[in-house]
């Protein structure tokens, strides 16, 4: 058995430590294990640690739960990632609240050169199907990967239209990964895992949950570079997964519809607050993206860079690995301050190497 593995999930088992303390225990501890062989006063010395925290550390049998977790995993195929392992979703990881430990049962690549999350209503309107699947067959020459839900209506369809065009998709569950909800959609899951998957933070045991979805958006929200909003009320999943795309600086899109369409309300709200851009088609998604097709990309020639000071060479450098960088996984991979970052990059892009993109990501020229 993979003891690192063993308390690596065992610290997302324990009583009230979700995401942030356990990355801080992590942290300040060296290790996952480490937490564990840390003594009570060890534990209380670290910041935001009191003694209730500490006495569930050290006392609840949390190593057993996850063994059963690791035998699950080992014999269905799933793959664990640690948030600080390398095929961990990089444009979640730098987020604070990013979930600990990922389990994903696929073949895609989660660090995809370019993602779309399609989300909407459960009770699409055939209108609102229809502009769906549209905007997936358009992008489908963009080279991208479709993320949504697995939930009835907007979700599933952006699912299945993507499986009917070689599209890797992948459905982020609000639940363990032995079994789908809805049961319905288990054939399309199926599909799924041939060519894209299905990924969760939750362990297989946890059941769909009230709770877990809201928590599911956060995942669906921050491993996108645009978002765009189908058709959805004013109220409802749909919405609380815009607003923390905004707060993540994801681009976020909505599907314009009729005046007092109650079906169309929140697209309609989202634009009218200036929290996203009115998209009619892909192409509007393309043009503010700044996306070319692959084969344009392959045609330009990369500049030969001098006179670069040392921080501004591991800038390009980083930028060099990728075909898009977001400025927190510079600052991450870097080491250096997010402010430093900034300035290093308003330098590079007055020597004309770099290009802004939306959402605070950037290029090689």
């Amino acid at each position: 058995m993979n003891n690192d593995l063993l308390y690596k999930i065992a610290i997302t088992k324990i009583p009230k430590v979700g995401a942030i303390t356990a990355k801080n225990l992590v942290s300040y501890c060296g290790g996952a294990k480490a937490v564990f062989e840390a003594s009570q006063k060890e534990l209380i010395s670290i910041p935001g640690i009191g003694r209730t925290l500490a006495e569930n550390i050290r006392h609840y049998n949390v190593l057993e739960e996850a063994e059963k977790e690791i035998e699950f995993i080992e014999n269905n195929n799933i793959q664990c990632l640690f948030y600080t392992d390398e095929k961990y979703p990089h444009r979640l990881k730098y987020f604070n609240d990013s979930p600990v430990i990922l389990y994903f049962k696929g073949k895609t690549d989660l660090n995809h050169d370019r993602i779309v999350s399609i989300i909407g209503t459960r009770t699409p309107t055939p209108q609102g199907k229809i502009i769906c699947e549209e905007i997936i067959a358009e992008l489908q020459k963009y080279n991208v990967l479709v993320i949504s839900g697995l939930a009835y209506g907007i979700d599933v369809t952006a699912h299945r239209k993507s499986i009917s065009l070689n599209i890797p998709t992948v459905g982020v569950l609000g639940h363990g990964l032995s079994m789908i909800y809805p049961h319905e959609h288990k054939g399309v899951s199926e599909n799924m895992i041939k060519n894209g998957g299905v990924l969760t933070e939750f362990t297989y045991q946890q059941g769909p949950e009230r709770e877990h979805f809201p928590m599911r958006n956060r995942i669906v929200a921050g491993m996108c570079d645009a978002l765009i909003v189908v058709e959805t009320k004013e109220r409802g999943g749909s919405m609380i997964t815009a607003e923390l795309a905004n707060g993540y600086n994801k681009n976020v899109f909505a599907v314009p519809g009729r005046a007092r369409d109650k079906k169309f309300g929140g697209g309609n709200l989202l634009i009218k607050d200036h929290k996203a851009q009115l998209v009619e088609c892909a192409d509007d998604v393309i043009g503010i993206m700044g996306w070319k097709l692959f084969e344009e990309n392959r045609n330009i020639q990369k500049q030969l860079f001098v006179e670069l000071s040392e921080r501004e060479q591991v800038v390009i450098e980083i930028l060099k690995t990728e075909n898009e960088v977001a400025i927190d996984k510079l600052s991450y991979v870097s080491k250096l301050q997010p402010s430093e970052v900034s300035s290093l990059l308003l330098e590079l892009e007055f020597k004309g190497m770099i290009k802004t993109l939306p959402g605070k990501r950037y290029m090689l020229v």
